[in-house]
């Protein structure tokens, strides 16, 4: 148990206080609570959210609104900040701007009914139909939930897990086949990465409950998220039968039929979408996700300029435009990008996607200073709503020098599963492991496949629920593994990957963080290949700190992050030479560029692979790449990238700084 923190103690009590007072109407007596618990924390999420609610209640809209957006400012995702504008906003009878009030405390929070009631009333006042009617499906779904399971649901949105979980926990054990329970439960599983658990709750709720659409919709997405293509696709194909007249359903059957990589299917049913919505931005978006990993680049541009047109502030397509890494923005987009990203309306979501795409936009016009400002105010959009915590990484993998030496390894030799079927291809993003998958997918004996999440899925499961460095259980829990365990871990892993492979005696695993879990791949695959794709520390983490990726990474955003993220990398590897000689294959991207056919050779020899022509001539390899460095790959070795962060040099001395030795040592 990790102790209280007093200020945290006295917070909380301040704040049940003036809950009671506001509850009885002593609304003068709470606002004095509040100001007290505010002195001491100003920028506490809640007491700004009942200072803001103490003072509507007292007719002081104007000092209220004020509050909010201190509140919105410092928690700029809070879905009730916004529920509580709206609410001001009506009783200064501007129903339109509370109405976008209510419409963005939704996005942040769908768990709010009095927000989705609001809109019901608006939407059926000024006679948009279709919108009342989808808002009053909510109101319905909230409205049907017993109080505990709102309560529930709220606490998701606002990343309160434990409370959440344990509400949900003590509801199951009175009612343990409720649905919408398990629905949540799972929900919560998803949300802490317990990904087995999630699929195992949502398996059994469309066993018990296999009409209840919601929960069938859950599972295609876990299944998605587990990178279970097949069977996610399988119930995407039920769902749509169910309601075949339902959009959403159809749209999720294509991004699965994608993601299984039957990208034809996935295409005619995004163009028979947009014949019936052409406005559907996000369709637009995946069309053209779709189109790029298929190499069709100029129709993917197409298809993402249908995007932004459709919805003008939509950041994704703009940053999608921009990871091409070959796409030029016109002066006129230009002039619209920079009007959304300083619009007052703007979403934090496409805020940050346009700051992205703006700094890419001005490298590429050689506006190094403007291209920096963009990138630096993206990054620091992202840390803002980010969670990271350098110094966990780094605690982390100095346990893991403590626990895991060559002894370790010794003591175990033996153990786990045989096949040497798995390459995996470790390292920092943008590390040029894009380049070296390439390269070994084009071998006759290898199957290139994808950031695949099975190891670090399976590091999660191993840790269970633990909720801070002092309780989890992995990766400690690897030296009470028995033999047996092993083998099937390994096992369960080559059998998980199979649907991703395409009849080679080899495949490449390319996560690039796998780097943190070397131990457990040993342990259960002792014989499977380990690449090291290294690159000069400034190239690295500048390139991963423009970079914004679809999900994860968090160690990316900002300078100081991503230079102790590399530092503590180079330092794990270092110990991973000691207690593992000659186990993984350090590749210097530098060296590759320079001799493209030594190091090829290198390589295959280390994979016990023979030399192959196609290997070095990788570009000419057709297959879906879906990682951001898609249409580089498909394009001979280029040396004019190599020292892009020289132009920047003059801003990044908090990262030279971050790195400390690793600078000259990596």
């Amino acid at each position: 148990m990790t102790k209280t923190d007093p200020q945290q103690e006295e917070s909380e009590k301040l704040l049940h206080q003036a809950k009671l007072q506001l509850r009885d109407g002593q609304l003068t007596q709470a606002e004095g609570s509040l100001a007290t618990l505010l002195a001491e924390n100003p920028q506490h999420r809640d007491g700004l959210y009942y200072l803001a609610v103490c003072q509507r209640k007292g007719g002081e809209t104007a000092t209220a609104m004020k509050t909010l957006e201190q509140l919105k400012l410092a928690h700029p995702e809070y879905g009730r900040a916004w529920q509580e504008e709206g609410h001001n906003f009506r009783a200064l009878n501007q129903p339109q701007n509370a109405a976008l009030a209510f419409t963005h405390a939704v996005v942040l929070n769908p768990a709010l009914l009095a927000s989705w009631q609001a809109l019901v009333k608006y939407y059926e006042g000024i006679g948009q139909k279709d919108n009342a009617t989808e808002a009053m499906t909510y109101v319905r779904w909230l409205s049907g939930l017993p109080p505990q399971l709102q309560t529930v649901a709220s606490l998701i949105h606002e990343k309160k897990f434990f409370m959440a979980e344990k509400i949900c926990r003590h509801f199951l054990q009175t009612q343990p086949q409720h649905v919408e329970a398990m629905r949540l439960l799972a929900e919560l599983g998803n949300k802490l990465q317990i990904l087995d658990d999630a699929e195992f709750l949502l398996e059994s709720c469309v066993e018990f409950y296999p009409d209840y659409q919601r929960a069938r919709l859950d599972y295609v997405h876990v299944l998605h998220k587990r990178q279970k293509f097949q069977k996610s696709l399988e119930q995407a194909l039920l769902l749509h039968d169910q309601a075949p007249d339902n959009l959403g359903y159809e749209i999720t059957l294509a991004n699965e039929y994608q993601a299984a990589g039957n990208f034809p299917a996935a295409l005619k049913i995004y163009d028979r979408v947009l014949t019936q919505k052409p406005d559907l931005h996000t369709v637009h978006s995946a069309k053209g996700h779709a189109l790029k990993t298929i190499a069709r680049a100029d129709d993917a541009i197409d298809a993402y300029r249908a995007a932004y047109k459709s919805k003008p502030d939509f950041g994704d397509a703009y940053w999608s435009l921009a990871n091409l890494k070959t796409y030029e923005f016109s002066n006129s987009e230009l002039k619209q990008m920079r009007a959304q990203e300083q619009s007052a309306t703007i979403r934090s979501g496409d805020q940050i996607h346009l700051c992205f795409a703006l700094g890419k936009a001005m490298e590429d016009r050689e506006q190094f200073a403007e291209s920096f400002a963009y990138y630096d105010k993206g990054n620091g959009l992202k840390q803002a709503k980010s969670g990271y915590r350098a110094e966990r990484t780094e605690a982390d993998l100095e346990k893991q020098k403590e626990l895991f030496d060559q002894q370790f390894f010794s003591q175990r030799s033996g153990m786990g599963c045989s096949s040497a079927a798995p390459i995996f291809v470790v390292g920092l993003p943008r590390a040029g492991s894009t380049l070296l998958e390439q390269i070994l997918a084009s071998h006759s004996q290898v199957d290139g496949t994808m950031e695949l999440s099975n190891i670090i899925g399976l590091a999660n499961r191993l840790n269970g629920r633990g909720r801070s460095e002092r309780d989890a259980a992995y990766p400690r829990i690897l030296g009470e593994l028995s033999s047996e365990q092993l083998q099937k871990f390994g096992e369960d892993f080559i059998t998980d990957t199979q649907f991703h492979r395409s009849g080679g005696n080899f495949f490449v695993d390319k996560m690039p963080n796998n780097f943190r879990h070397i131990p457990l791949i040993h342990s259960i695959l002792p014989n499977a290949k380990i690449i090291d794709a290294r690159r000069h520390p400034m190239a690295c983490c500048f390139s991963g700190f423009k970079q914004l990726f679809a999900e994860g990474q968090e160690f990316s955003y900002g300078q100081e992050n991503v230079g102790r993220y590399y530092k503590a990398y180079v330092d794990i590897m270092s110990h991973w030479e000691t207690a593992l000689p000659g186990r993984v294959l350090k590749v210097q991207h530098e060296d590759v560029v320079a001799d493209l056919e030594t190091q090829v050779r290198r390589i295959l020899k280390y994979c016990e692979l023979p030399f192959e022509s196609a290997c070095v001539n990788f570009h000419e390899t057709e297959r879906a790449v879906r990682t951001p460095s898609s249409e580089q790959v498909r394009q001979p070795i280029y040396q004019s990238g190599m020292d892009q962060w020289t132009h920047y040099a003059e801003f990044l001395g908090p990262l030279e700084i971050a790195l400390g030795p690793a600078l000259e040592k990596y």
